[in-house]
């Protein structure tokens, strides 16, 4: 099976808890999903810091998932130990870089999932198979004992079939998480970014936002397009400095692809960085002083459906999902019906630290898209 590393076999209570293979489990090797970092692992001497509620919870790990190596790809295609099959088309991209987690809660081998997000990768294979998954605020969860990509914009956060499993994610990752009790009739205001997305994402999203009756308005967000590009350039130039050793000594042990990007991230000079630094500054500014105006923007999650496999590098011109990162703030997708063969997925950004609030929102979404 290629949505599972390592399967564990385990019964008995507790919430089915699958993690991310680049996050430490005493006792067993983390890869990282990457041939140069499984040659050279060892078993961990102790669980990464994020598994300590999940340990006290009881839960059932039922296996390490499959990534996208060294979690850098949105695809979710992996070399070395193939590719997580999309459960809405087999022909289709699962969505990367946490294509196993996302694969594993669609198909029900799993309650909850663990995914890390850098730049969009537990929203992205969410998308792209039909679940929810929540990316949290930087900083809240902690990365001891995770494999770094970027560590400006690394974050770990629970995937699930629905908001409910998103909860009892958020609850395992933060023992005594709540979310905010929102009604029906909570005057909520969002803002719907305009986004130029595939007319069916469009015409779902906008369903869903007039289903639930929040107060919505379009508005643009100065600065987004700025951000997408500088948020890429400053993830691969932190990968490149967090897996460079990798390339020297291994290169014919990464796939070609995630080289690629590696290498790119090497090409850098030190006033491009500064300079994108800078417009990170600037864009969590911004953002701040849009969520004194609404409580969440609304975009899609992706503007296309999930492409097929030898097409799946088009998502990488479709995302949505990298402005969150650079701006450091949480971001929920959630399925949304259309009437063709695949859902799109709605991506509700919420203000720093406001996980709580857009849980409780999510249900309340949930239920009115339920009720079509």
């Amino acid at each position: 099976m290629t949505t599972f590393i390592r399967r564990y076999d385990t019964s008995g209570p507790g919430v089915r808890l699958a993690v991310k293979d680049l996050i430490d489990m005493e006792g067993e090797p983390t890869t990282a999903g990457c041939r140069a970092v499984a040659e050279r692992a060892r078993p961990a001497k102790r669980d990464a810091a994020c598994l300590a509620g999940a340990r006290a919870a009881g839960a059932r790990i039922v296996g390490r998932t499959n990534l996208h190596e060294l979690a850098l790809g949105v695809t979710g295609i992996n070399p070395w130990y193939g590719t997580p099959v999309n459960p809405l088309d087999p022909t289709r991209v699962p969505g990367g870089s946490s294509s196993g987690s996302a694969v594993a809660v669609a198909t029900g081998e799993a309650d909850v999932a663990y995914g890390s997000d850098t730049g969009g990768s537990v929203r992205i294979p969410s998308a792209c198979c039909g679940t929810a998954g929540l990316k949290t605020t930087w900083g809240r969860i902690p990365l001891d004992g995770v494999w770094p990509l970027s560590p400006s914009f690394d974050t770990v956060g629970p995937m699930a079939r629905d908001v409910e499993g998103l909860v009892v994610g958020m609850q395992l990752l933060e023992p005594g998480f709540a979310p905010v009790a929102l009604g029906a009739g909570d005057d909520l205001e969002v803002a719907r970014l305009p986004v130029d997305a595939h007319p069916a994402i469009n015409e779902a999203l906008d369903r869903a936002l007039s289903t639930v009756g929040w107060r919505c308005r379009e508005l643009a967000a100065p600065g987004w397009d700025a951000a997408l590009t500088q948020a890429g350039w400053l993830l691969v130039v932190e990968a490149w400095q967090t897996d460079r050793a990798l390339v020297s000594d291994d290169p014919d042990g990464i796939g070609e692809d995630v080289r690629t990007r590696l290498q790119f991230g090497g090409s850098f000079d030190d006033a491009a960085v500064r300079a994108a630094w800078e417009t990170q500054r600037e864009w969590q500014a911004t953002l701040e002083r849009v969520f004194t105006e609404v409580d969440f923007l609304v975009t899609p999650t992706l503007t296309i459906f999930p492409p097929p496999l030898e097409e799946g590098d088009d998502l990488l011109v479709a995302r949505c999902t990298l402005p969150v990162n650079l701006a450091g703030v949480p971001a929920l997708s959630l399925p949304v019906p259309t009437n063709g063969e695949f859902p799109a997925s709605l991506q509700l950004i919420g203000p720093a630290g406001s996980e709580e609030r857009l849980l409780g929102a999510g249900t309340v979404l949930e239920a009115a898209i339920d009720s079509w």
